[in-house]
């Protein structure tokens, strides 16, 4: 259940079509993300927030829109830079399986995502 709970509110689903303009580069990626909040939109509304630290750990919480009933609301992994994909790897979402992410720009602090998977999605970026 815990999975499922993920995977529809972190995977935020949208349309393939969206990813027209070319993806960042692997030091756009760090210049966007490093030491920011990046606040993933989801389908109910709302946004589900990670932080990704300068030293590498990235942390998550669900609390923000309600998930403490549902799951374990809290994470923390690791993220890095595969040549010009975002990479994550958490503790145990996704039972600590590491997924890639191409990143595209979607206008100022926004960005596009979309998950090796398939799995694609928005996002804004704050302090």
């Amino acid at each position: 259940m815990k999975r499922i709970v993920i995977a529809c509110l972190v995977g935020l689903v949208s349309s393939p079509a969206a990813f027209a303009s070319s993806p960042l580069s692997g030091e756009a990626i760090k210049d966007r993300v490093a030491g920011k909040r990046v606040y993933l939109k989801i389908p109910l509304g709302g946004e589900f927030p990670l932080h990704y630290q300068t030293n590498g750990v990235v942390n998550g919480s669900g609390e923000a829109v309600g998930l403490g009933r549902f799951m374990r609301p809290k994470d923390s992994g690791k993220w890095w830079v595969d040549g010009n994909r975002l990479c994550q790897q958490w503790q145990t979402w996704y039972d600590g399986k590491p997924f890639c992410f191409t990143i595209t720009d979607n206008g100022p602090q926004k960005i596009k995502w979309k998950r090796d998977d398939g799995l694609a999605g928005t996002a804004r970026i704050g302090n």
